[in-house]
Protein backbone atom coordinates (compact mmCIF):
# COMPACT_ATOMS: atom_id res chain seq x y z
CA UNK A 1 0.00 0.00 0.00
CA UNK A 2 1.39 3.55 -0.88
CA UNK A 3 0.98 6.28 1.96
CA UNK A 4 2.81 9.09 -0.17
CA UNK A 5 -0.52 10.24 -1.05
CA UNK A 6 -0.96 11.52 2.91
CA UNK A 7 1.70 13.86 2.71
CA UNK A 8 1.13 15.85 -0.30
CA UNK A 9 0.86 19.44 1.76
CA UNK A 10 3.79 21.46 2.29
CA UNK A 11 6.82 20.29 4.89
CA UNK A 12 7.03 21.59 8.10
CA UNK A 13 9.88 24.12 7.91
CA UNK A 14 12.58 22.20 10.63
CA UNK A 15 15.74 24.26 11.39
CA UNK A 16 18.75 23.13 10.61
CA UNK A 17 20.90 21.91 13.94
CA UNK A 18 17.40 22.17 16.10
CA UNK A 19 15.83 18.65 17.81
CA UNK A 20 12.68 17.58 17.44
CA UNK A 21 11.35 18.65 20.88
CA UNK A 22 11.73 22.09 19.60
CA UNK A 23 10.91 21.69 15.89
CA UNK A 24 7.47 20.30 18.13
CA UNK A 25 7.21 23.17 19.88
CA UNK A 26 7.22 25.28 16.57
CA UNK A 27 4.32 23.75 15.02
CA UNK A 28 2.27 26.16 16.27
CA UNK A 29 3.69 29.15 14.25
CA UNK A 30 3.19 32.96 15.06
CA UNK A 31 2.71 32.15 18.17
CA UNK A 32 3.07 35.70 20.36
CA UNK A 33 0.56 37.17 17.87
CA UNK A 34 -3.41 37.54 18.13
CA UNK A 35 -3.57 34.98 15.51
CA UNK A 36 -1.60 31.95 15.81
CA UNK A 37 -1.24 29.75 13.39
CA UNK A 38 -1.81 25.63 14.28
CA UNK A 39 -0.13 23.30 11.67
CA UNK A 40 -1.14 20.37 13.58
CA UNK A 41 -4.86 20.68 12.90
CA UNK A 42 -5.37 17.06 12.26
CA UNK A 43 -3.68 13.52 13.94
CA UNK A 44 -2.16 13.21 10.13
CA UNK A 45 -0.48 16.35 10.47
CA UNK A 46 0.86 15.01 13.45
CA UNK A 47 2.04 11.82 11.84
CA UNK A 48 3.82 13.61 8.87
CA UNK A 49 5.89 16.00 11.60
CA UNK A 50 7.07 12.74 12.69
CA UNK A 51 7.97 11.60 9.33
CA UNK A 52 9.43 14.54 8.55
CA UNK A 53 11.15 14.46 11.65
CA UNK A 54 12.77 11.02 11.17
CA UNK A 55 11.91 10.39 14.97
CA UNK A 56 9.79 7.13 14.14
CA UNK A 57 10.83 4.25 11.47
CA UNK A 58 8.98 4.79 8.15
CA UNK A 59 7.25 1.20 8.92
CA UNK A 60 6.15 2.53 12.24
CA UNK A 61 4.53 5.74 10.78
CA UNK A 62 2.93 3.63 7.56
CA UNK A 63 1.07 1.40 10.55
CA UNK A 64 -0.32 4.83 11.84
CA UNK A 65 -1.78 6.08 9.18
CA UNK A 66 -3.50 2.65 9.07
CA UNK A 67 -4.42 2.49 12.43
CA UNK A 68 -5.49 6.27 12.78
CA UNK A 69 -7.90 5.69 9.95
CA UNK A 70 -9.25 2.64 11.51
CA UNK A 71 -9.87 4.52 14.69
CA UNK A 72 -10.67 8.02 14.57
CA UNK A 73 -11.77 8.71 17.94
CA UNK A 74 -8.49 7.67 19.23
CA UNK A 75 -6.51 9.62 16.63
CA UNK A 76 -8.40 12.64 17.83
CA UNK A 77 -7.61 11.93 21.67
CA UNK A 78 -3.78 11.37 20.64
CA UNK A 79 -4.16 14.87 18.99
CA UNK A 80 -5.08 16.49 21.91
CA UNK A 81 -2.50 14.74 24.32
CA UNK A 82 -0.01 15.91 21.56
CA UNK A 83 -1.35 19.61 21.91
CA UNK A 84 -1.74 18.90 25.44
CA UNK A 85 2.20 17.66 25.51
CA UNK A 86 3.37 21.00 23.26
CA UNK A 87 2.24 23.42 25.40
CA UNK A 88 4.00 22.03 28.61
CA UNK A 89 7.24 21.73 26.46
CA UNK A 90 6.65 25.30 25.84
CA UNK A 91 6.33 26.34 28.82
CA UNK A 92 9.45 24.22 30.16
CA UNK A 93 11.56 25.44 27.20
CA UNK A 94 10.44 29.29 27.71
CA UNK A 95 11.38 29.02 31.06
CA UNK A 96 14.76 27.65 30.23
CA UNK A 97 15.56 30.42 27.81
CA UNK A 98 14.11 33.23 29.85
CA UNK A 99 16.29 31.64 32.67
CA UNK A 100 13.24 31.38 34.87
CA UNK A 101 12.19 28.75 37.24
CA UNK A 102 10.63 25.89 35.48
CA UNK A 103 6.98 24.63 36.81
CA UNK A 104 6.68 22.01 38.77
CA UNK A 105 3.68 20.99 37.00
CA UNK A 106 4.68 20.99 33.66
CA UNK A 107 7.66 18.89 34.82
CA UNK A 108 5.63 16.20 36.07
CA UNK A 109 3.64 16.19 33.29
CA UNK A 110 6.84 15.75 31.17
CA UNK A 111 7.88 13.21 33.35
CA UNK A 112 5.05 11.00 33.16
CA UNK A 113 5.26 11.18 29.34
CA UNK A 114 9.02 10.20 29.83
CA UNK A 115 8.37 7.46 32.32
CA UNK A 116 5.74 6.24 29.59
CA UNK A 117 7.99 6.12 26.86
CA UNK A 118 10.30 4.70 28.37
CA UNK A 119 8.16 1.69 29.64
CA UNK A 120 7.75 1.38 25.96
CA UNK A 121 11.36 1.29 25.04
CA UNK A 122 13.59 -1.62 23.70
CA UNK A 123 17.01 -1.47 22.46
CA UNK A 124 17.49 -3.39 19.48
CA UNK A 125 20.61 -4.69 17.37
CA UNK A 126 20.27 -4.27 13.50
CA UNK A 127 23.23 -5.66 11.77
CA UNK A 128 26.59 -3.98 13.46
CA UNK A 129 24.34 -1.17 14.78
CA UNK A 130 21.72 -0.37 17.86
CA UNK A 131 18.74 1.60 17.67
CA UNK A 132 15.91 2.42 19.57
CA UNK A 133 12.52 0.92 19.00
CA UNK A 134 9.06 0.84 20.71
CA UNK A 135 7.62 -2.50 21.44
CA UNK A 136 3.96 -1.12 20.97
CA UNK A 137 3.92 -0.30 17.55
CA UNK A 138 0.42 0.06 17.16
CA UNK A 139 -0.51 2.20 19.70
CA UNK A 140 -1.37 5.94 18.60
CA UNK A 141 0.54 7.01 21.45
CA UNK A 142 3.76 5.87 20.16
CA UNK A 143 3.64 9.69 18.34
CA UNK A 144 4.35 11.18 21.55
CA UNK A 145 7.25 8.88 23.38
CA UNK A 146 10.01 10.40 21.16
CA UNK A 147 9.60 13.95 21.62
CA UNK A 148 9.19 13.05 25.00
CA UNK A 149 12.38 11.62 24.99
CA UNK A 150 13.74 14.17 23.42
CA UNK A 151 12.94 16.80 25.36
CA UNK A 152 14.57 14.45 28.56
CA UNK A 153 17.79 14.45 26.44
CA UNK A 154 17.67 17.84 25.75
CA UNK A 155 17.52 18.92 28.92
CA UNK A 156 19.74 16.91 30.65
CA UNK A 157 22.45 17.67 27.80
CA UNK A 158 24.88 20.63 27.61
CA UNK A 159 22.86 21.59 24.92
CA UNK A 160 20.67 23.41 27.01
CA UNK A 161 22.49 26.03 27.45
CA UNK A 162 22.02 27.16 23.95
CA UNK A 163 18.31 26.92 23.75
CA UNK A 164 17.07 30.41 22.28
CA UNK A 165 14.09 31.80 21.27
CA UNK A 166 14.05 33.86 18.30
CA UNK A 167 14.34 37.30 19.08
CA UNK A 168 11.07 38.13 16.05
CA UNK A 169 8.59 39.20 18.41
CA UNK A 170 6.46 37.70 16.13
CA UNK A 171 7.78 34.57 15.68
CA UNK A 172 9.76 33.13 18.54
CA UNK A 173 11.06 29.74 17.49
CA UNK A 174 13.12 27.74 19.35
CA UNK A 175 16.32 26.99 18.24
CA UNK A 176 19.57 25.35 19.22
CA UNK A 177 22.33 28.66 19.31
CA UNK A 178 25.14 26.89 17.63
CA UNK A 179 27.15 29.69 16.21
CA UNK A 180 30.49 30.52 16.80
CA UNK A 181 30.04 32.84 19.49
CA UNK A 182 26.71 31.96 20.67
CA UNK A 183 24.79 35.33 19.83
CA UNK A 184 22.61 34.24 17.08
CA UNK A 185 19.17 35.77 17.46
CA UNK A 186 16.76 34.58 14.66
CA UNK A 187 15.48 31.42 13.96
CA UNK A 188 16.59 32.10 10.42
CA UNK A 189 18.18 35.22 9.33
CA UNK A 190 17.21 34.81 5.80
CA UNK A 191 13.30 35.09 7.44
CA UNK A 192 13.24 36.87 10.30
CA UNK A 193 16.49 38.27 10.34
CA UNK A 194 15.98 39.67 7.38
CA UNK A 195 12.80 40.66 7.63
CA UNK A 196 13.70 42.66 10.71
CA UNK A 197 16.51 44.61 8.98
CA UNK A 198 13.26 45.95 7.02
CA UNK A 199 11.15 46.93 9.64
CA UNK A 200 14.32 48.84 11.53
CA UNK A 201 15.41 50.37 7.86
CA UNK A 202 11.87 51.60 7.13
CA UNK A 203 11.28 52.64 10.67
CA UNK A 204 14.65 54.74 10.45
CA UNK A 205 13.21 56.18 6.87
CA UNK A 206 10.37 57.33 8.05
CA UNK A 207 11.35 59.17 11.14
CA UNK A 208 14.04 60.68 8.71
CA UNK A 209 10.83 62.16 6.77
CA UNK A 210 9.13 63.20 9.39
CA UNK A 211 12.10 65.33 10.66
CA UNK A 212 12.59 66.85 6.87
CA UNK A 213 8.68 67.69 7.40
CA UNK A 214 9.66 69.51 10.56
CA UNK A 215 12.38 71.50 9.04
Amino acid sequence: MRHSGEFRQPRFELLEGSVACLDFINTLDDRPTDAPRELLRSFQDLVRFVRESRILPSDVVNRLIERSAAAPKEAHRTLRHALDLRETLNAIFSAVAKKQPVSQAALNHLNRSVQTAAQHTQIVQKRHQFERRYDSPDGLGIVLWPIAQSAAELLTSEQLHYVRMCSSPTCQWFFIDVSKNHRRRWCKMDICGNREKARRFYSRRKRRTHVDRDL
